[in-house]
């Protein structure tokens, strides 16, 4: 694709003050961070405090518009049915998959743009009304100008009003100016009546209007028609400004246009910029992009739609489907990247900026064979892993992609935030699963260091049950053995080994420390010390233990 060969579009950022200091910025993966520097815009530091605010510059914005959620899950199930399927066909049975999937994508975006005609339809052409009122103000000088005559329907100004009332969508103050009209000319009367009764049954729609757009449009028809009889009928011949009027509320263009002196801005015009301004206007970029497609310039189309669309997700997948038609030439980048791959890339960076839709960009990127892996591994590891169960949907990602470095990454930061809020349990199964030997001792220490102070070990059951994972370092080695060994044996409800037989039994501990202290076999041995120290340590409480229950024995 060409560098284009125009100044980017200025973009301003909501609070900042860029004219009074520097403003310093960092890329994300899909959004700019900006922040107002201690620099003035003379390059000088002020030595004041620099401004709290960070601001966020996000790109994608439309990954968060809930209506477009339905479209980007449903089109990644299409793509990912045509990857998947490409392989297995050829010749015409190919062909006609490769237009089916085009269908699919069609009644895709078809039922997209519906739900949002549905939801904007009504309060968008509201506020399209509203606008127009606020901006044409001469409508109201004329008004006070025709009311305050002695007879309002014989002034110059009375059709250009009632014109403009209507243009504007003001059915109700146009029907109040036409009464007028009526009152004054009994002969009017009955098309007054009629031509009333259509401004009257208007389908217009409403904020708190419940009907459904296929209501609306039916009711629209048949008010269309209706008007279009009363027209044929010749029904306001005799009137060319009744006549004119109803002309207008069918859309007619050449009726519409007659008024154009009375519209004095082109958004009165609201049905077409080009015939309002005779020509003077340059082409909209849909109307670029559409000349181009008449034309078959497939890349020219891709270029306009990059440019002129608010994301990457049309292009991205139009450029899909044409690859696999054959119809779009290997067009290499300078990055090494061809067009397919570099659309899909950026598409898929934008869904992982959302919270759930980076799910579906994974799969984007698996079909990105020059660069998707490199992608996947970066957006990966930027992921807040704020909870669990995000955490193991994360790991389950990279396991399946043999990504070991990122596996062991996640499990270091879960280990290290459960260790943070004291759960020992979970921060030992995720350094087992890292396969972290240092820090799966660090919190064997923690375990221990516990039990020395509680008498007690929490995660009993985690520890009983580590199995071969003991054997990931000795600390955790002799956390697992001193479990099932030694502290049961002494620590049982039933008292096995008397007073006599605990103080033995400290006597022989006692003679063999010092045995092996003397030939200097324990001084290196971190292990054994803290074997000894633990066995000390439990003999001396069930000591403890049996001296209160003999005593109370032969108390009683």
């Amino acid at each position: 694709m060409e560098e284009l060969d125009v100044e980017p579009p200025l973009t301003v950022v909501p609070g900042a003050d860029p004219s009074a200091r520097q403003l310093c910025f960092a890329w994300g993966p899909a959004e700019v961070l900006v922040c107002e520097t201690l620099f003035d815009r003379a390059g000088t530091a002020d030595g004041g405090p620099s401004a709290s605010c960070v601001f966020v510059f996000r790109k994608d914005q439309d990954i968060y518009i809930h209506t477009l959620r339905k479209l980007f899950n449903e089109s990644h199930g299409i793509f990912i049915g045509l990857q998947r399927s490409e392989e297995e066909l050829a010749g015409k049975s190919r062909k006609a998959h490769l237009v089916q999937v085009s269908k699919n994508y069609r009644s895709v975006i078809r039922a997209c743009m519906e739900d949002m005609h549905q939801a904007a339809t009504g309060p968008l052409l509201l506020r399209l009304l509203d606008w127009v009122r606020l901006h044409v103000c001469d409508v109201d000088n004329m008004v006070r100008e025709v009311l305050s005559s002695e007879d309002p329907s014989k002034h110059e100004l009375f059709w250009n009003v009632v014109d403009v009332f209507v243009l504007q969508g003001r059915m109700d103050e146009a029907r109040h100016l036409l009464s007028k009209e009526a009152s004054a000319n009994p002969t009017s009367m009955n098309m007054y009546r009629i031509l009333d009764d259509l401004m009257k049954k208007m389908p217009v729609p409403s904020l708190n209007n419940t009907q459904t757009l296929t209501e609306m449009e039916l009711k629209w028809q048949h008010w269309h028609e209706e008007c279009q009889r009363y027209l044929q009928d010749g029904t306001f011949a005799s009137n060319s400004h009744m006549e004119s009027i109803c002309k207008i509320l069918l859309g007619d263009e050449d009726a519409i246009l007659e008024k154009k002196e009375l519209m004095t801005t082109w958004y009165h015009f609201l049905s077409s910029m080009d015939l309002f301004l005779g020509g003077e206007c340059s082409p909209e970029p849909l109307d670029t992009i559409l000349m181009a497609a008449f034309e078959f310039e497939i890349h020219q189309v891709i270029k306009e739609c990059s440019i002129a669309l608010s994301n990457w997700w049309f292009v991205a997948h139009l450029t899909d489907l044409l690859d696999h038609c054959k119809l779009l030439q290997s067009h290499n980048l300078y990055f090494g990247s061809n067009m397919r791959e570099f659309l899909l890339l950026e598409y898929a960076s934008g869904l992982f900026s959302h919270h759930s839709l980076w799910q579906l960009g994974v799969d984007y990127f698996d079909y990105c064979p020059e660069f998707g892996r490199v992608y996947l591994e970066l957006h990966i590891e930027r992921i807040p892993l704020s909870t669990e169960q995000k955490a193991l949907k994360v790991l389950r990602i990279c396991e399946q992609r043999q990504m070991h470095e990122q596996v062991r990454s996640i499990c270091k930061i879960m280990a290290m935030k459960a260790l943070r809020n004291n759960r020992l349990g979970s921060a030992l199964s995720w350094s087992i699963r890292a396969k972290d030997a240092a820090f799966a001792t660090l919190i064997s220490d923690r375990f221990l260091k516990d039990y020395c102070e509680r008498g007690s070990f929490s995660d009993l059951d985690l520890i009983d049950n580590l199995g071969p994972s003991m054997l990931l370092s000795d600390r955790l080695t002799f956390l697992g053995e001193t479990c099932t060994v030694f502290i049961p044996g002494c620590y049982l409800e039933q008292v096995i080994f008397s007073a006599e037989q605990t103080y033995e039994l400290m006597r022989c501990l006692e003679d063999l420390t010092a045995g092996k202290s003397e030939k200097g076999k324990f001084q290196d041995d971190n292990v054994e010390t803290m074997k000894v120290e633990m066995l000390r340590l439990a003999l001396a409480r069930n000591l403890a233990r049996v001296i209160v229950k003999e005593g109370t024995l032969g108390a009683s």
